[in-house]
């Protein structure tokens, strides 16, 4: 079954009881929830992923709710729990919708030490990734949510997953957060995009959240290896260009954006070695995104490169 069989009485029966229980690739979670717009906002968004059974195995138990006392009614604010703990300060509760999406990495980069994780965002083509580490506020998730709109597979937006045996992208498609600017850039880029509501006056600014691409989801388990690094940098009027990044520079980039590189230690430093090996790597500076997508499509047409060029 997936989300969007679900009616909305039924989403929200879910939320305020057992929980909705949700796979997003390699991660299960169970959310609960007492506010209805989050469960209006996740019919959209993520209305292709799977819902599972009680017996599945869950990796993070996850709650977000009203605020208690006075509070609920005098500015009323969010809490996200995990496992009944609550790791953050509670935000106003307009936020509790991406409160959800930002609980969720928390989760995933506190307790997945099994996996290499990137600041990053990752799209896929034909079985071939891009990797795109980069800042906040450099365009990193304007051109991945451009790309997924043409035709690139979305496998994450904030944190690029690689499997520690085997090398392998690990694929969630979960929404994509844009802010800012940003959104109304994407909504006229790609005017077929489904987006939440905008969420103003966060700490990241204005937030929104859009969905994955269907055949994102739909393809999520489908293995996908790394084939490029590539970080961008958005500048107003800046012409596009790809420029190749010595495997040196490269590795220090990574290492940079892998969130729990000190905890994997040497086996981190093993991780990410494999990966500058396995990756061509390029700084790309960009204004355009037409022109943009132009550059990434020719990517992912160039031929497979050796491992290690």
């Amino acid at each position: 079954m997936q989300v969007d069989q679900l009616s909305l009485a039924e989403l929200r029966a879910a939320l305020a009881g057992d929980g909705l229980r949700i796979a997003t690739g390699p991660f299960h979670c169970r959310l609960q929830s007492n506010l209805p717009e989050i469960a209006s906002e996740l019919a959209q968004s993520y209305a292709h992923h799977r819902v599972l059974g009680a017996d599945d195995f869950i990796d993070f138990h996850v709650a977000v709710k009203s605020s208690r006392g006075l509070r609920r009614w005098i500015r009323p604010q969010a809490l996200f729990t995990v496992d009944g703990v609550e790791p953050f300060t509670p935000l106003p509760r307009e936020q509790a919708v991406a409160m959800v999406e930002w609980g969720l990495n928390w989760c995933i980069t506190a307790y997945s030490n099994h996996v290499l994780i990137l600041h990053a965002a990752a799209v896929a083509r034909n079985g071939r990734t891009v990797i795109l580490p980069a800042p906040p506020g450099s365009g990193k998730s304007t051109l991945c949510a451009a790309l997924v709109q043409r035709g690139w597979r979305l496998l994450s937006d904030e944190l690029a997953i690689i499997r520690l045996d085997t090398g392998a992208m690990l694929g969630m498609a979960r929404p994509v957060n844009l802010k800012n600017a940003s959104i109304g850039v994407i909504q006229r880029f790609a005017p077929q995009a489904l987006f939440t509501a905008p969420v103003h006056d966060t700490t990241k600014g204005t937030v929104a959240l859009m969905a994955a691409p269907q055949a994102s989801v739909e393809a999520v388990d489908e293995p996908a290896w790394p084939a490029w690094m590539v970080l961008p940098r958005y500048r107003a009027g800046a012409a596009t260009r790809l420029t190749p990044m010595p495997r040196g520079e490269a590795f220090i980039k990574i290492a940079d954006n892998a969130m729990n590189y000190h905890i994997l230690a040497a086996e981190g430093f093993r991780a990410v070695g494999d990966l500058v090996d396995r990756c061509q790597h390029f700084s790309f500076e960009y204004s355009d995104l037409e022109e943009a997508m132009q550059v990434f499509d020719q990517l992912a047409a160039s031929p497979v490169a050796a491992p290690g060029v």
